[in-house]
């Protein structure tokens, strides 16, 4: 086994946690997949790999070692997919980051589609509370949201988002309904926390066609979008996010918009991916399938009037 099958192997042993699954995907018989990596492990000097009866997991050296060879292997079958004629129909692995409600209610749903165009394509979707480091972890794109700010990544507008504030009835009944965006100080909103940031409590509407924050009390803090929402229902405090992740629970009366007279500015929802995989063949046809998905549920993309930044909203949402 030359050294590119080896890492090949490598990466799906830790990609699946098992000698025998990866053999399997490689249709190689099992003994030569653990043969191979013990050569591996023999000509490196180093163990990469920790073995238990149940799982195979990498040390850390073997975890330094997988990130390289995900990156050395994608940018070999990018390297080949150049020069082959079926590039319309590309094959290999497309690592895609997803979250929340991007992953469950927009693109998972109709995945099989986009299966069924590039049947060639595996797909590895991941996703997290955390904002991935996409080159050093060999991720090939992610669905973001805001205006990114990464200068080392590419990235399409799929879409922008309406938001909307809202907040339970139970909340509303004790606290009173905000007539005013002034009047957000003496309310509670739910604050988020992302990375190293302090939490954030902010609310935004557009004022003479300027976005503005407006300063808010809050006594509840949380690190995760889903989590967001759910404190809003349990009438913990405002929240402010994509108006899509919460329509059934508006149209049931579960939350309640307020400030409805004041518009809200958009939320801009973008691909992002490495420079290096600009003409990747499969981040190319993933991204169109993207495209024509978010334009066909929200519609196409239109010049939002408020100035585009990354704001507390396109966090929690990045996050989400």
């Amino acid at each position: 086994m030359d050294r590119f099958d080896a890492m090949t192997l490598f990466v799906r042993i830790v990609e699946r946690g098992s000698f025998t699954k990866a053999a399997n995907a490689l249709d190689i018989p099992r003994a030569t997949a653990t043969l191979a990596i013990q050569q591996l492990e023999s000509r490196l000097g180093v163990r990469l790999l920790e073995r238990t009866t149940r799982q195979v997991r990498p040390t850390s050296e073997g975890a330094a070692y997988h990130e390289r060879c995900v990156q050395l292997l994608a940018e070999l079958e990018d390297a080949e997919a150049i020069l082959q004629p079926v590039a319309s129909n590309p094959s290999g692995v497309l690592r895609i980051e997803l979250h929340g409600t991007h992953a469950t209610r927009i693109v998972l749903p109709r995945i099989d589609d986009f299966h069924a165009r590039y049947p060639r394509l595996e797909l590895i979707v991941t996703s997290g509370d955390r904002l991935v480091d996409l080159v050093g972890e060999g991720v090939d794109c992610a669905v973001r949201g805001g205006t990114p700010g990464d200068s080392t990544l590419v990235a399409r507008k799929l879409a922008e988002l309406p938001q909307v504030i809202c907040a339970s009835p139970a909340y509303l009944a004790r606290m009173g309904t905000p007539e005013t965006p002034e009047a957000l100080r003496d309310h509670h909103a739910v604050r988020f926390v992302s990375g190293n940031r302090a939490p954030d409590a902010e609310l935004e509407l557009l004022v003479d066609g300027r976005t503005r924050a407006f300063a808010a009390g809050g006594w509840m803090t949380v690190n995760d979008a889903e989590n967001y929402v759910v404190s809003a229902l349990s009438g913990c405090g405002l929240i402010q996010v994509p108006r899509f992740h919460l329509e059934k629970a508006l149209a049931d009366g579960d939350l309640v918009e307020v400030l409805e007279r004041w518009e809200k500015p958009t939320l801009p929802i973008h691909l992002v991916y490495p420079h290096r995989r600009q003409l990747s063949p499969r981040v190319r046809v993933f991204a169109e399938w993207l495209a024509d998905l978010y334009a066909e549920r929200f519609g196409t993309n239109r010049q939002a009037t408020a100035t585009k930044r990354e704001t507390p909203a396109s966090r929690k949402l990045s996050e989400s």
